[in-house]
């Protein structure tokens, strides 16, 4: 050990300034070697801050887009109402229930005169008008007088039962004592002909009655010919179409009599549809926003060859006589579901964007989103709706405000 210690001094010594040289190269590369470190520290720790400045930007730029998009996509499929802002609009929920509906089918229709309850006044013979008793649209009780009319061949009708009347009266006071019994009957028999041709020609009783009496002074035989139709029932005239001195034929209409207090109302459906109306069913007639309830009486198996349209007659009270034949009215014709159904007011129906039918569904309280939905049946002021669970709450009056809100996107569907 001694040997190589004395060795490395031997070795070690050099010159000072060669020391120094070294001593000075060596600090001097320390030294560049320290800036060089440090230079990369300080490029590393710049780029690490950059790195993270970049970052941290990516990251509130894709915040801030998710929030845009959140926003966009809560004002396209929703938005929230307060309490006090939905009672202002008259937004009104409700749950739909699936319950048994009223369907409506609507047919138009023409109110006629009870044919059951009219009279034709005609003459049964030819006649000339000599006066009329009654007007246009008149009411007349039973027995009133109507029309008098003059014709030759109740002049001989009556000539002749005046005749008979008279053989019969003398030969059934005589009796079988004075006259035989077949002139007794053949007097009965041409009395009781010449009265059965009497009533036949219209006249009544009492007029036939007058004739038979003893007209022995000439101003009666002006009455031979002249006859009065009256009135078989009560109810109104419904036509009076003819003048007085005209001339009718035997069975031609110069007036109809017609009691209003139940009308006829003619229905006209269209043959496509299926609709099974018995007798009995019931229906609605809408006329002047008024309504009145109607029954089905009669339903015809043809189509009319004018119309192509099948005639479904009912029967309707007129109450306060407002009705009257020749009107017009919407007939409607109703039907209960067969099951229950979902239906919804049609106020509640509103069109999206792309023109489907969509309903606004309540999520939460005062929070509406727009739902598609697929429409069925009409049921009068109901809609039957397909594709909605049972209960679910819907906005039901007020859908038109919510729909125009969520298009003008001004409100944040979570309050903020």
């Amino acid at each position: 050990m001694l040997s190589a210690a004395v060795e490395g001094a031997e070795s070690e010594p050099q010159s000072g300034h060669e020391h120094q040289q070294l001593v000075s190269k060596s600090s001097s590369n320390e030294s560049a070697s320290n800036k060089n470190v440090e230079h990369d520290h300080s490029h590393a720790a710049s780029t690490v801050q950059e790195t993270k400045h970049q970052t941290e930007n990516k990251g509130d730029d894709h915040q801030h887009s998710e929030v845009e998009t959140s926003d966009e996509q809560a004002h396209e499929e929703g938005i929230s109402f307060s309490p006090e802002k939905m009672a202002i609009a008259g937004i009104e929920v409700a749950p739909v229930v699936p319950q048994v509906f009223a369907n409506n089918v609507y047919a138009p229709g023409e109110i006629k005169a009870n044919g059951y309850n009219s009279y034709v006044v005609s003459p049964r013979t030819e006649s000339v008008i000599v006066a009329r008793h009654a007007t246009l649209g008149q009411h007349v009780e039973k027995g009133d007088a109507l029309v008098t009319l003059f014709s030759e061949s109740v002049a001989e009708a009556q000539a002749n039962y005046r005749v008979a009347y008279n053989d019969w009266q003398r030969n059934k006071k005589l009796g079988k004592a004075t006259v035989s019994e077949s002139r007794l009957l053949s007097s009965q028999t041409d009395y009781v002909s010449a009265y059965s041709r009497l009533k036949a020609f219209g006249l009544t009783e009492t007029a036939i009655a007058e004739v038979a009496q003893d007209h022995s002074s000439n101003a009666h035989l002006g009455e031979l010919g002249e006859y009065t139709l009256i009135a078989q029932r009560e109810g109104a005239v419904l036509s009076d179409d003819f003048a007085q001195g005209q001339r009718i034929s035997a069975g031609e209409a110069i007036m109809v009599l017609a009691d209003e207090s139940e009308l006829w109302v003619e229905a006209r459906v269209s043959p496509s549809k299926q609709l099974n109306l018995p007798k009995g069913t019931q229906a609605v007639l809408e006329m002047a926003n008024e309504s009145f309830a109607a029954t089905v009486i009669q339903e015809a198996h043809t189509i009319d060859p004018k119309t192509r349209t099948r005639i479904v007659r009912l029967v309707v009270k007129n109450i306060n006589d407002r009705l009257h034949p020749g009107m017009f009215v919407n007939v409607n014709f109703s039907f209960n579901t067969q099951t229950k159904v979902m239906a919804v007011p049609e106020s509640a129906l509103m069109r999206s964007s792309d023109g489907d039918w969509t309903v606004f569904v309540e999520d939460h309280p005062g929070e509406f989103a727009a739902t598609e939905i697929e429409l069925g049946r009409s049921l009068g002021a109901y809609r039957e709706i397909l594709g909605l669970a049972p209960h679910t709450r819907i906005v039901t009056k007020g859908a038109f405000f919510v729909a125009s809100e969520i298009a003008k996107g001004g409100f944040d569907p979570h309050g903020h």
